[in-house]
């Protein structure tokens, strides 16, 4: 027994050193990020940045709209591959897009993703059986798709333009293109460890079968389709000139959802204009940061607005119908107890007029 306990406080203890450091990386990231963005900001003109915001045209953010909404939608397919992987076919798609479009637009804008996301989750799915094994089981495979899309995104970007990387993380080119061939060789190595027989991880209800190499890559074909269609995005949106390659656009953009994420501050607001605007330099601030703050509206502040909408119009709708379902067996408790009375009157109707009857039957059998 004693072995036993020094065991367990012994994974406490490491879980909670683990806790502390991704808290004291998250911290440092909002810090640093504090710090830089007030440096960035100090001498912008606001005139500059509402001269710029109102030369965007219309269609240049409906076009952008659109690739984030292309994005929402590839987002839809994350929930929707998890929870075949763990064999929950009978949820359709249709309430595993709404899952996964509420959890990831809340969660991601309050910040504590995983805590938020999962609430959510679980709410939406426990109404199709789903236990609380079931929303972490889901949140492992999201996550997957989520690293191996990026690892993959990356990794590619930062071998082929490693300079792009370099203005964000302040490396030397070659140490970002050996960063991004050693992504790739990761992803590689582990598709080469799925190839010879299903992989499981975990024990007992946490098991989780991990896809095959050939479903392994539509996670990643999912992965790509949302950064890719959120990199197209934010590339529309930007300053005609000077004119700059996609592929750096992408590796910066990328770099800077990574760190927003790994910041878990709400939105991860701030942090990634941060990255954007230290990985663009070639562009005016007051230019590139009119882009950005519609770039926000699109992919955070529209979508989280919808999101609650849509989340707020479930649970009145849930609501209404157990409102109605009380008021519904309250009408048939009334009924069969009006029944039941109704019954048991004539039933003391019956057993009186029987006593009468026996009664008299008696009288006249005592008089003969």
């Amino acid at each position: 027994m004693p072995n036993v306990t020094r065991v367990i406080s012994r994974a406490i203890r490491q879980r909670l050193d683990w806790n502390r450091i991704g808290i004291a990386i998250s911290l440092l990231i909002v810090v640093i990020a504090a710090v830089t963005l007030a440096q960035l900001l100090r001498d912008i003109e606001i005139d500059k940045v509402a001269a710029a915001l109102r030369s965007k045209s219309i269609r240049e953010i409906l076009i952008a709209g659109v690739f984030v909404a292309i994005g929402y939608v590839a987002l839809s397919f994350y929930d929707f591959f998890a929870l075949r992987t763990i064999g929950r076919d009978a949820v359709p798609y249709r309430v595993a897009a709404f899952a996964s479009f509420t959890s990831y637009t809340i969660g991601h804008n309050l910040g504590a993703t995983v805590f938020t996301a999962g609430v959510i989750r679980f709410r939406i799915y426990s109404a199709w059986g789903l236990s609380v094994i079931d929303i972490v089981k889901i949140a492992f495979v999201t996550g997957l798709t989520f690293w191996l899309g990026n690892a993959f995104v990356l990794g590619g970007g930062m071998a082929y333009a490693p300079a792009a990387a370099s203005a964000v993380d302040q490396l030397p080119p070659w140490i970002n293109r050996l960063i991004g061939v050693a992504g790739l060789i990761v992803i590689f190595g582990y598709l080469i460890w799925l190839m010879p027989r299903p992989r499981v991880i975990g024990r007992s209800n946490w098991q989780i079968v991990l896809p095959s190499p050939r479903l392994t890559l539509v996670q990643i074909g999912i992965g790509i389709l949302d950064l890719g269609a959120g990199a197209t995005a934010m590339y529309t949106l930007l300053p005609a000139h000077p004119a700059i390659d996609f592929i750096t656009l992408l590796v910066v953009f990328v770099t800077a959802i990574l760190l927003g994420f790994l910041s878990h501050a709400p939105g991860s607001l701030g942090v990634i204009e941060v990255a954007m605007l230290v990985g663009l330099p070639q562009f005016a601030k007051e230019e590139l940061l009119a882009s950005l703050l519609i770039f926000r509206f699109l992919y955070f502040v529209l979508p989280l607005s919808l999101a609650a909408l849509l989340l707020g119009l479930r649970e009145l709708r849930l609501l209404a119908r157990s409102a109605s379902d009380l008021d519904r067996n309250r009408w048939r408790f009334w009924k069969m107890r009006s029944s039941d009375c109704t019954r048991a009157l004539w039933d003391c109707a019956w057993a009186s007029q029987r006593d009468r009857v026996r009664e008299r039957k008696r009288s006249k059998t005592q008089s003969n």
